[in-house]
């Protein structure tokens, strides 16, 4: 179980791995503070480092709070959503037939049976944006895997509330978020690289984005165009 810091109005989620270097990251959507730290190092070490970066952390939290947010999505007709950073106008068409997503040239097609609902609706597309990133990763992992050498195990997409994707080094598995499917596609293409490099290296360390500089030169502005998209919203 990960350790838990307060420190004044700051919650601090602290994990312990094997590593040499202590790393603090703030996750979007709602500022979630995490320090990953070395095995060893006194929790009483832990909390003065963070202590330390007290200011930086409330910058990072205020510039998510402020952050765009998607409108609500009522999945009904006329309404606006993304694929692969271009806005479609949903229509949504009633027929007496299995229900099916389309792209057309500036619409997105959902064809339901009568008097389906707006959580039908939502989960068909969740289906469907799931379904398209899992086709546009898969020549990507080919590509980048010979690239880097590394072999990946297992994918899996997925909504993901703090991150847009996470590598397990160790089963060699990695996560992409569904909502990379509604980005550009250079994103999507920044993030699998990103997490492909732990299977090298693990830590967010300099041999990391060295790495990482070395195959994509332009990754942190990638990072940073992806981290000031509109933020999704979720139902708590």
């Amino acid at each position: 179980m990960p350790e838990i810091l307060h420190i004044r109005d700051i919650t601090i989620e602290v994990v312990l791995k094997n590593i040499k270097h202590i790393h603090l990251t703030v996750h979007p959507p709602q500022g979630k503070v995490r320090v990953t730290a070395p095995r060893r190092m006194q929790l009483e070490t832990i909390r003065l480092f963070a202590l330390s970066k007290l200011q930086w952390i409330r910058k990072k939290q205020e510039a998510m709070r402020l952050q765009d947010r998607e409108t609500i999505r009522e999945y009904l007709n006329r309404e606006s959503h993304c694929v692969w950073g271009k806005r479609y106008l949903l229509r949504v068409v009633e027929r007496d037939a299995p229900a099916t997503v389309a792209l057309g040239h500036s619409e997105l097609l959902l064809h339901v049976r009568a008097g389906t609902d707006q959580s039908h609706h939502r989960e068909l597309l969740a289906s469907w944006y799931r379904d398209q990133l899992r086709v546009a990763v898969e020549p990507l992992i080919k590509q980048w895997s010979g690239v880097l050498g590394v072999s990946v195990k297992r994918l899996f997409v997925q909504q993901m509330k703090t991150k847009w994707g996470s590598c397990n080094p160790r089963a060699r598995t990695i996560r992409l978020n569904t909502e990379l499917a509604k980005k550009p596609p250079e994103y999507l293409e920044y993030v699998l690289l990103h997490e492909l490099v732990h299977l090298i290296e693990p830590s967010h360390n300099d041999r990391f984005y060295s790495i990482l500089a070395r195959h994509l030169p332009q990754w942190s502005s990638l990072r940073d165009q992806l981290n000031r998209t509109p933020l999704v919203h979720w139902e708590n």
